[in-house]
């Protein structure tokens, strides 16, 4: 299994951070810790239990052979989704989705396999023959397809699992995943609907740093399925009888591990309720300073 994501790292990454009260759906509500100055706190052991689950899941399906496909296009998330999911040799989309890429595959392949000729007769040297204002246009083309499907252009098949960033945003994706039965793995803030998401993790989808540390759980988990490692349970002592997952039930000799334990979360609780108020006080201040300047013009 992949490295347990900490505490301290999410908060780190500000994945603590929610929307404003206003805008958050009443489903997110067993995942908010608290609210503070008009902001909801997300709640991180949640989070990382949540996405050591998913993490899992993940790391199974590669462990099978099948394929993740990332998604994100929103600007904060398109670097992070290219580079997580060429790191770990998946595919993703990270600019638009364009409709129809599950639901109707056979349509988006036959635009692939176009792309794909072009670029052999690219590489052949038959544009230099054609009239230059025509192997212009057929460059463009091959630069616009690229950046629409170049992430994905090498999958042959149906992906085996959806990992999305801000399913909001992304709802085409993710009806398409559930009208084919594809299981999906979702960032969800304090404004997403959780309901339809096989693998939900509550963080905050808007920090550029909180989506790149879980797309790189992500791609470590693949990473872990793809080697076998900890998937298949090698190089791994458990209690016998007890499965991989399966959550550990602490002894008396594990006391001052549990002090611990409870001393980093009270800290990070105290860390988080202290940047929020931060961040809420300042983000207040703003306002009422660019509303004051408005009354004044």
């Amino acid at each position: 299994m992949p490295d347990t994501t900490t505490i301290k790292e999410l908060l780190e990454a500000g994945a603590h951070f929610g929307h404003q009260t206003s805008r958050w759906h009443p489903a997110m509500k067993r995942y908010i810790f608290t609210k503070r100055n008009g902001i909801h706190i997300i709640d991180l052991e949640q989070t990382t239990a949540m996405l050591d689950k998913a993490c899992e899941f993940i790391q199974q399906t590669a462990a099978e052979g099948g394929t993740v496909l990332f998604v994100g296009t929103k600007k904060q998330a398109q670097e992070a989704i290219e580079q997580e999911a060429q790191r770990c040799g998946m595919f993703y989309v990270n600019q638009r989705w364009l409709g129809g890429v599950l639901t109707n595959f056979a349509t988006i392949q036959a635009r692939i396999d176009y792309l794909v000729r072009l670029e052999d007769q690219q590489s052949r040297g038959e544009f230099e023959r054609l009239p230059k204002k025509e192997a212009l246009k057929l460059g463009e083309k091959i630069q616009r397809l690229n950046r629409h499907m170049g992430g994905f252009k090498e999958m042959t098949n149906l992906p085996d699992a959806l990992f999305i960033v801000d399913p909001t945003k992304e709802k085409i994706a993710l009806a398409e995943a559930k009208r084919v039965g594809i299981p999906v793995v979702a960032i969800v803030d304090t404004n997403c609907n959780p309901a339809n998401i096989d693998h939900p993790i509550p963080a905050n989808d808007d920090a550029i740093r909180a989506i790149k540390l879980i797309c790189s759980k992500i791609a470590d988990a693949v990473l872990e399925g793809k080697t076998g490692g900890a998937a298949t349970g090698e190089g791994v002592s458990l209690p016998e009888g007890m499965k991989i997952g399966e959550p550990l039930i602490f002894t008396p000799d594990d006391e001052g591990k549990d002090e611990a334990r409870d001393k980093a979360r009270d800290e990070a609780r105290d860390k988080a309720r202290d940047e929020a108020r931060d961040e809420a006080r300042d983000k207040a201040r703003d306002e009422a300073r660019d509303e004051a300047k408005e009354a004044e013009a």
